[in-house]
């Protein structure tokens, strides 16, 4: 790979992971690869049109790099997740989950929170959880390793808010991850 034909750099949030997908572009040969993750999904050596979509799929979602002409030899490169452009899907997906990056027993633990199933992830696999009414709201009980882990759900007292989430790992309050 050179780091020449690179032409675009996408990070999808997912509640089971960030993918970053990799779109290489040879604009003299037609070539076009696709790398999710580092790993190389699609695969064209030499195409006669230099414009086109390259379709693929990442955590059941329909995903489509289209390539546009802007100008002669100028080319725009957007990304479409589950038919919604890119930063309109990212979006969404900031709305719907919600992470915490946290050192659990010396290992960098991902915990991602489904905000509308109160689903939680811990890198990359869906954990059973038990939930809890307490005066403030709910608890949502898990465990890492041997970390006893739980996450406070209250409401904020305005509308536009709604919920407030906060992830607690042997009782010490984890700091949320900016997406």
């Amino acid at each position: 790979m050179t780091d020449g034909d690179i032409v675009a750099v996408w990070n999808v949030p997912m509640s089971n992971q960030t993918y970053k997908i990799e779109f290489e572009h040879g604009t003299t040969s037609g070539k076009r690869v696709v790398r999710v993750n580092g790993k190389e999904i699609v695969r064209h050596d030499w195409m006669f049109k230099l414009v086109g979509r390259e379709v693929f799929e990442i955590n059941k979602k329909k995903c489509v790099i289209s390539v546009d002409a802007i100008g002669i030899f100028a080319y725009e490169y957007t990304l479409t997740v589950d038919g919604k452009a890119y930063e309109k899907f990212q979006e969404q997906q900031k709305k719907a989950l919600q992470v915490w990056n946290a050192m659990i027993d010396g290992d960098e633990t991902r915990i991602c929170l489904e905000k509308d199933t109160m689903d939680v992830w811990v890198n990359g696999s869906k954990v059973n959880t038990t939930g809890e009414f307490v005066d403030e709201g709910t608890r949502t009980h898990f465990e890492v390793g041997k970390s006893v882990c739980f996450i406070e759900s209250e409401s904020s007292g305005k509308r536009k808010v709604g919920l407030m989430h906060k992830l607690l790992v042997n009782g010490k309050e984890i700091e949320e991850m900016q997406m």
